[in-house]
Formats: structure tokens, C-alpha cells, sequence
């Protein structure tokens, strides 16, 4: 069993990460209406990828006795002025995730729940990989965006992207 705290607030970031997956997937969905498809699949792998990370923090309580309950998703919230606006907002949001996860490893250090620290472990080098991501697309694009031939060869550049899903032994 783990600690009260730490499973409410695990439970808490399976419906984060699952409202992640959903405002990625509004991303892409702005993307591809824009004729952007590129970036439209890189932010449909990322909803893929948090769908995913939702599953496995929902797997590792089922792995230790605990049940999981899901609550409903947000409808995005994120305003969209720009395709700048989004990977701003994109990068936002992956540094909040951090932030979230930062909270779950503080809570399980300070009761000792070293499973669950070294499970966390994953989690902590992916939202670094994310951010950096996140950060690597908005530089790209504000060197490239403006150049309608740079910002298609970048486009096409990103529809290169395909999923590869984790594995993580729990």
C-alpha cells in the first residue's frame, strides 16, 4: 500500500496527464486545420505520449493496491492566437507537468517511499526531455517561422516523428 498523500496525489497526475493528452490533441487538431501537418503529428505523438504516462502512473497503483479513480477532463483552456501561441503555451505546460512531478518525488522523499522515488526517477529525466523539446520546437520556429519555405521544410521536418511508446518495467 502506499501512503494516502502519495496515491491522491499519483491519482491526481494520471487525470493531468490525461488532460495533457487532451490539450496536445487540440494542439495537433489547430495544426492540421491550418494545413500544418507536420505539427500537427508532432502534437499528436505528445498526446500519445502523455495518454501513455497516464497509464503507466494508473498501472503502478494498481501494482500496489491501489485504485485509481478517474475524474473529467477539462476542455482545453489554452487560447490560440498564433501558431507561435501554442508552442509557447506547449512549453508552459511542460514545465507546470514538471513542477507536478517535482511535488509527487518531494511528497514519497519525505516519507521514504523509495519505490515510488525511483519509479518517479523515469518521469523526472522525460519532463526534462520534454521541456528541452518543447523549447528545441519554439527556437526552431522563431528562426524559421517567418520564411514560408522555412517554415515548410521545418513542417515536413516534423512530420518525420513517429511514436515509440515507453518501457518501463513496473
Amino acid at each position: 500500500m502506499l501512503d494516502e498523500n502519495i496515491a491522491g496525489l499519483l491519482n491526481q497526475q494520471i487525470n493531468k496527464e490525461l488532460y495533457s493528452a487532451y490539450l496536445y490533441l487540440d494542439f495537433s487538431n489547430y495544426y492540421y486545420d491550418e494545413g500544418l501537418d507536420g505539427f500537427g503529428n508532432w502534437y499528436k505523438i505528445q498526446a500519445e505520449e502523455e495518454r501513455d504516462h497516464a497509464m503507466l502512473i494508473l498501472k503502478y497503483m494498481q501494482n500496489n493496491g491501489e485504485k485509481a479513480v478517474l475524474e473529467a477532463i477539462d476542455k482545453p483552456n489554452v487560447e490560440i492566437t498564433s501558431h507561435k501561441s501554442v508552442l509557447l503555451a506547449g512549453l508552459k505546460h511542460e514545465q507546470f507537468v514538471t513542477g507536478l512531478i517535482h511535488t509527487i518525488y518531494e511528497a514519497a522523499h519525505s516519507v521514504k517511499d523509495f519505490r515510488t522515488m525511483q519509479f518517479l526517477d523515469w518521469f523526472v529525466k522525460e519532463q526534462g526531455e520534454e521541456e528541452n523539446n518543447a523549447e528545441t520546437l519554439l527556437k526552431k520556429y522563431e528562426l524559421f517561422g517567418d520564411d514560408p519555405k522555412s517554415l515548410y521544410m521545418l513542417d515536413n521536418e516534423l512530420g518525420t516523428r513517429v511514436y515509440s511508446a515507453p518501457s518501463l518495467v513496473l
